[in-house]
C-alpha cells in the first residue's frame, strides 16, 4: 500500500474476495478522516486586532500549518514556526503561499534540530501583547520534537532518558509526566511563555482518552501531575539522574504550571481529530458493504503481544461456528485503537537485535494466538505511517500466516523474543507501507471474521 493509494483509495474491494485489500481500504478510510484540513476549519478562530503567531509541534505539524495556510485570510498578518518530523512535510499545493515556517527534527529521540526549533519557538512569543494571537498546533510526537531540557540536562542526558522510557514498557501518559518535569517547554511552560497573548490550541489526539495535557506532554495545557509522581516513575523504571536535577524534582524547584494559573485565562483548545473519529470512519465504510463492525474501543493500553492474544480469542469465538453464544454474528469487522506498548526484552548472547514497533508486535502476538484459524485476517498500523522508527505503518495476518512463515524457516516465539515483528514480517511480504500521512490517532487495528467456512485462498 503505497502513499498515493491510502489517500486516494475510494472504491471498496470485494471483502469476501478481497480481504486484504479489503482492510487496507479501512485503514484508508481511518487516516483520511484524520486529515488536518477536513477538521480544522471549523476551530480557527477569527483574526485578532494584532498579530497572529502560529507554533507547534508534531507529526502532522507541516500537515495543519499548511491548512491554516489556506483557510487563514489572505489580508490577515501570519507568521509563525512549526516543527515536525524529518520527511513529514507533505508536498505544498500549488499556489499556496507559504507563511509559516517548518522544520525538521528528530523522533522518536530527540535531537539538536529539535531543541534548536524550540528555543526559536519560545522567542517567537516573546514581547507579545493581548491584542496578539498564539495559535499552537499540536499533534502526536511533539514530545520528541519539542525539546528544551530542564537546567541540569544536557540534550545526551534527555536522548537517553527517552530510550529508557521507550524500552521501558511504560504507558504514555507515564513517560509524558517525565517528560514534562524534565522540560523548559512542556507542560504548560509554553502558555506561561506566550503571556499576555490569547492562546488557541488546536490538537490531534493521538493518546487514549484524548487527554489534551498528554498529547505531546501539553505544551500548553495545565499539568495536574507533580514532580513527585515523576520522580516515583523514574525510580521505578531505574533512570538515572544527574543529583542536581534529582533534588530539584524532590524540592518542586521543577514543577509544572497547573489548572487555574493566571498563564492559562482566556486561553482555549479544540480537539480537532481523535482515533473514535477515525474507527468510526472505517465502521461506516465497512458497513456500507454490509459487513456488522464494531468498535471495541480507542482507549486500548497494554503489552501489544499481549493484546493481539486478547483479540484472537475475541477473533477465535466469533469465527467458529456452533456456539451456543455466538459474541458477534459474521461476517464482521471488529475494530480497535489507543496505545499499546513494547517492552524489549534482552537478547541472547549473539542474537540479531529486532526491528519493529508496536503494530507488529501486536500482529505477532495475534499470529500466535489465532493458530490458523480459519476465516480471519487482520490489519495493524500506526495511523502516522511509521510503526516504531522502521519503514512500516504495521503489517497484516492471514489465515496462513503461521504455516507460509514456517516454511521459510520463521518462527513466531523467536520473533517474539527478540521484539523482531519487521523481519518476520518482512519475509511474508505483509508489511503494510504507506510512507509518512501527515496525521496521526495512533493505533489502528481492524479484524476481518468471515468465519471459519471462508475461502482462505
Amino acid at each position: 500500500m503505497t502513499t498515493k493509494t491510502l489517500c486516494e483509495t475510494s472504491a471498496l474491494p470485494d471483502p469476501h474476495r478481497q480481504p486484504r485489500e479489503f482492510l487496507n481500504a479501512l485503514f484508508a478510510t481511518a487516516v483520511r478522516s484524520a486529515l488536518p484540513l477536513h477538521a480544522i476549519a471549523e476551530h480557527l478562530p477569527a483574526p485578532p486586532r494584532g498579530r497572529t503567531v502560529v507554533i507547534g509541534a508534531g507529526k502532522a505539524g507541516a500537515s495543519m500549518a499548511q491548512a491554516v495556510e489556506a483557510l487563514w485570510p489572505a489580508d490577515a498578518p501570519l507568521s509563525g514556526l512549526v516543527v515536525t518530523r524529518y520527511d513529514h512535510i507533505p508536498v505544498r499545493p500549488a499556489g499556496l503561499a507559504e507563511r509559516i515556517e517548518v522544520v525538521e527534527a528528530s523522533h522518536p529521540v530527540p535531537d539538536a534540530a529539535g531543541m534548536r526549533a524550540a528555543q526559536r519557538i519560545l522567542a517567537l512569543v516573546q514581547g507579545l501583547t493581548a491584542d496578539d494571537l498564539v495559535l499552537c498546533l499540536i499533534s502526536g510526537g511533539g514530545s520528541s520534537l519539542l525539546t528544551l531540557p530542564a537546567e541540569g540536562l544536557t540534550l545526551e542526558d534527555k536522548q537517553r532518558i527517552n530510550r529508557q522510557l521507550l524500552e521501558s514498557g511504560a504507558d504514555i501518559a507515564e513517560m509524558n509526566c517525565v517528560r514534562k518535569h524534565l522540560s523548559r517547554i512542556k507542560g504548560g511552560r509554553l502558555a506561561a511563555a506566550c503571556a499576555p497573548a490569547r492562546v488557541v490550541t488546536l490538537t490531534i489526539s493521538d493518546v487514549p482518552g484524548d487527554d489534551p495535557a498528554t498529547i505531546a506532554s501539553g505544551p500548553t495545557v495545565a499539568d495536574a501531575g507533580s514532580c513527585a509522581q515523576a520522580l516515583a516513575i523514574i525510580d521505578r523504571l531505574g533512570i538515572a539522574l544527574p543529583d542536581s536535577v534529582r533534588a530539584a524534582l524532590r524540592d518542586g524547584t521543577l514543577e509544572t504550571p497547573k489548572p487555574g494559573d493566571a498563564c492559562f485565562a482566556g486561553h482555549t483548545l479544540a480537539v480537532i481529530s481523535a482515533p473514535q473519529q477515525a474507527l468510526e470512519a472505517a465502521a461506516a465504510q465497512a458497513r456500507a458493504a454490509g459487513i456488522d463492525a464494531w468498535v471495541l474501543s480507542d482507549e486500548i493500553e497494554g503489552e501489544s503481544r499481549e493484546v493481539g492474544r486478547v483479540h484472537a480469542a475475541l477473533a477465535r469465538a466469533a469465527a467458529r461456528p456452533g456456539q451456543v453464544f455466538q459474541p458477534f454474528k459474521t461476517p464482521c469487522v471488529l475494530l480497535s485503537g489507543g496505545e499499546t506498548t513494547v517492552t524489549v526484552r534482552a537478547r541472547a548472547p549473539g542474537a540479531a537485535k529486532g526491528r519493529g514497533g508496536r503494530a507488529g508486535e501486536f500482529c505477532l502476538g495475534l499470529a500466535q494466538a489465532l493458530q490458523g484459524q480459519a476465516g480471519v485476517w487482520a490489519l495493524a498500523a500506526d495511523t502516522d505511517g511509521i510503526d516504531g522508527v522502521e519503514n512500516n505503518a504495521g503489517a497484516r495476518v492471514t489465515p496462513d500466516t503461521l504455516a507460509r512463515a514456517r516454511a521459510l524457516g520463521l518462527s513466531v516465539q523467536d520473533h517474539l523474543d527478540r521484539n523482531d515483528a519487521w523481519t518476520y514480517f518482512n519475509g511474508l511480504d505483509d508489511l503494510v507501507v504507506t510512507g509518512p500521512t501527515f496525521t496521526n490517532v495512533n493505533d489502528f487495528r481492524a479484524l476481518l471474521i468471515l468465519g471459519a467456512d471462508a475461502d482462505d485462498s
